[in-house]
């Protein structure tokens, strides 16, 4: 049987600082990892539920609530009406409502950048 380690991804944007801190940390902690746009290829909904589990957040913490488009969209307003499928293929659709950076092995995760629980998670 072959098991197969899941490389770190990290769903960022690169002009984001908190990203940059994130990956930052991850360089210095020698934590090889790959950088994936969020913006330009978003997590499918299945990869979002899966880091919501594993990262031990509630759905809404996925939201990047200070972003203009959450705003522009009235995403506060609309969510209570909207049942966990409907959120997570509005965010699988579209990278700037994440928060982020979003990072994942496949059975550990975070959201936003901590650099504490990044320590004690991928340090």
């Amino acid at each position: 049987m072959i098991f197969m380690i899941n490389m770190l991804k990290l769903y960022g944007y690169k002009k984001c600082g908190t990203c940059r801190k994130a990956e930052q940390f991850l360089q210095r902690a020698e934590v090889a990892y790959e950088f994936i746009d969020i913006t330009e290829n978003p997590p499918t909904a299945e990869v979002l539920a899966a880091i919501v589990e594993h990262a031990h957040v509630p759905l809404n913490k996925l939201f990047n609530t200070s972003g203009v488009q959450y705003r522009e969209l009235e995403i506060k307003k609309k969510l209570p009406a909207l049942s966990s499928r409907e959120i997570l293929a509005l965010l699988a659709s579209n990278g700037r409502l994440i928060k982020r950076p979003l990072i994942t092995d496949g059975k550990r995760a975070t959201v936003g950048f901590n650099e504490e629980q990044f320590a004690a998670i991928w340090g």
